[in-house]
């Protein structure tokens, strides 16, 4: 099914501290703002007009709406801006590194940079899930927020300093998800036992625990897994993206809300050595230009979102259905477990848990009376 215009795609860190402002400001400038040796030599790079030529792999099928395509503008935008001395080839998931290794692949230095979702390497790393995002977790507003200005950003880099020799940067959004795609009625708790789920993350673990079988497929083998009968269910992201991959022809029943996945943090790392090889005013480009896709994203998925529902809709093959209150409760509760036994297990997912927590202490009450007032006040 083509969706009548989603095929056309619209197309700075403003959070940093003062400090880290000026600080890139002058690196945009070309001022030194670190030691003479590296002054004189970030100097005779600009003054060279000296080139790089980057690769960077995704997770993501090619020319995915949002994902995809926001990647790819990703690219352009650095290539623009820098006037071609920072050239960024982009790889579709599994062309050149399979599409769930991506971050092993940047680590490694295989390739200088990569963008996926940071729970997909949960395994190494359990901690790294809360820089995708955690159930029952921040929406994609107050992610930034702890992000820019609540320090996680600061804690990721050094994690992932320390874990992956990778760079990270905010690179994208998709906003609330939903709860996925069933070939099965989830009437109450007792449906989730014997369910095969595709579902990635802490979500997965949730999953597992109320009865169903986690698996984790990479999106370009979620249709054919449904149309199998493979999996039951599948959660990917949102209309927007389903549509693109054609869910809606092999699961007849759509589930609200994405209590999984409510602002899901997309990640672009670059290999540290990489990073360090560039002067400070392609680094400064690099920085602004993630930020600004990650604000890009976001506005083209609300919109995309919001007319590929309408399709859906209308689709008298697909029912659009709500969560019992019943499955929310025990998903909610079981989170908060799987979470808690995270943090308790390793000190990054410690110290990171503990500061996620602090944010979202003091920024739901704020929601309550400002977002959540609004959005009950505009129904009436």
């Amino acid at each position: 099914t083509t969706l009548t215009g989603l095929d056309q795609h619209p197309g700075k860190r403003r959070g940093m501290k003062r400090r880290q402002i000026v600080t890139g400001m002058a690196a945009a400038a070309g001022v030194a703002a670190c030691s003479s040796d590296n002054a004189d030599h970030t100097a005779a790079s600009v003054s060279a007009g000296e080139t790089f030529e980057w690769n960077l792999v995704t997770s993501w099928p090619p020319g995915l709406p949002g994902l995809g395509v926001g990647v790819e503008n990703l690219a352009e935008r650095i290539n623009a801006a820098s006037n071609g001395r920072l050239n960024i080839k982009v790889y579709a998931g599994g062309e050149l590194v399979p599409a769930l290794e991506v971050l092993d692949a940047v680590s490694r230095g295989t390739v200088q940079m990569g963008h996926d979702s940071a729970y997909y390497h949960r395994g190494k790393l359990p901690a790294a899930q809360f820089y995708t995002t955690v159930p029952f977790g921040q929406t994609a507003h107050e992610i930034n927020a702890w992000m820019y200005y609540g320090g996680g950003l600061e804690l990721w880099r050094e994690m992932y300093a320390d874990v992956f020799n990778v760079r990270p940067f905010p690179a994208g959004n998709t906003g609330v998800q939903m709860a996925g795609w069933f070939n099965k009625e989830i009437n109450s708790v007792d449906d989730l036992r014997g369910l095969k789920m595709r579902i990635p993350g802490v979500g997965g673990e949730v999953m597992q625990r109320a009865g169903a079988s986690q698996i984790t497929v990479p999106a370009s083998e979620i249709f054919t897994s449904l149309q199998t009968g493979a999996i039951d269910a599948a959660e990917w992201v949102g209309p927007y993206n389903d549509i693109a991959l054609g869910l809606h022809k092999v699961a007849r029943y759509y589930y609200y809300p994405g209590w999984h996945e409510m602002g899901p943090m997309l990640q672009c790392t670059v290999n540290l050595d990489a990073w360090n090889s560039l002067p400070p005013d392609l680094q400064a480009i690099v920085e602004n230009v993630c930020q600004a896709i990650n604000d890009d994203m976001m506005a083209e998925y609300t919109w995309g979102n919001a007319v590929a529902l309408e399709q859906i809709k209308a689709d008298p093959n697909v029912e659009l259905r709500q969560l019992p209150d019943d499955v929310l409760r025990l998903l909610k509760s079981l989170s908060e477990e799987v979470i808690e036994e995270m943090a308790a297990e390793g000190e990054w997912a410690a110290r990171i848990k503990a500061s996620f927590d602090e944010f979202q202490r003091i920024v739901i009450p704020h929601h309550e009376i400002t977002e959540l007032a609004y959005m009950n006040a505009r129904r009436l």
